[in-house]
């Protein structure tokens, strides 16, 4: 019998978020250092090439969604009404992250990327070659729908506003290995979020009109 296409997709979908769920824990519990890909495998229950198969690399069973984290703010600048600025097309997406910490399982969120990109050099190298690329992918946004803008000034833009990402997911990992109140962090990171991104918009409205001044 041949297994239907939306079924299978399925199951890739239910093993992969095994595998992952199972990373998370181990992690949390020993810290991404210490853990083996095996030992992933042993904890899931699966081949280890099962592991492969889904996270080709380690660091893929925590940053396994950057290259879709990415492309969604890449995408959010890009197609933006031109009423906005970059920072204004970025906001829905960094208050939903918060909000998705927030209420995520302490055990897992302690063995995911915002807390052991913290406790893991070896993860903080592999996360911060991510927003390199992240900034490069929304200055090369910046640049195609505000062409006016010097480029050097489009590249410090996008580097700001992955700064304040970071900074963000940062402190959502500071709060989860402290154990402190992710409703009460969140809530300040809210409101921080918000006032640093309504500076970033203004700053971006200033350059803009200097560039079109100096046209």
């Amino acid at each position: 019998m041949i297994e239907e296409p939306g079924r299978r997709e399925r199951k890739k979908r239910e093993m992969r978020e095994r595998v992952a769920d199972a990373a998370a824990r181990l992690f949390a519990e020993h810290g991404y250092d210490a853990v083996s890909m095996t030992s992933v495998a042993a904890a899931a229950g699966v081949a280890e090439q099962t592991v492969y198969n889904h996270f080709p690399t380690k660091p893929d069973l925590v940053l396994d969604m950057a290259d879709d984290m990415l492309e969604r703010s890449r995408r959010a600048v890009a197609d933006r009404d031109p009423s906005l600025t970059p920072a204004d097309a970025l906001r829905d997406l960094v208050h939903a992250d918060i909000d998705h910490f927030a209420t995520e399982d302490p055990l897992l969120a302690r063995g995911e990327y915002p807390a052991q990109s913290i406790e893991s050099d070896v993860l903080r190298r592999y996360a911060l070659q991510f927003r390199h690329r992240q900034g490069d992918a929304l200055a090369e946004a910046i640049r195609d729908t505000d062409p006016e803008l010097n480029p050097l000034v489009a590249r410090a833009h996008a580097s700001a506003l992955i700064t304040v990402v970071q900074a963000i997911t940062d402190r959502v990992g500071a709060a989860i290995l402290s154990g402190g109140d992710l409703g009460v962090v969140a809530q300040s990171l809210h409101d921080d979020a918000e006032m640093t991104l309504r500076d970033a918009a203004a700053n971006f409205r200033a350059a803009k009109a200097r560039a079109a001044g100096s046209i």
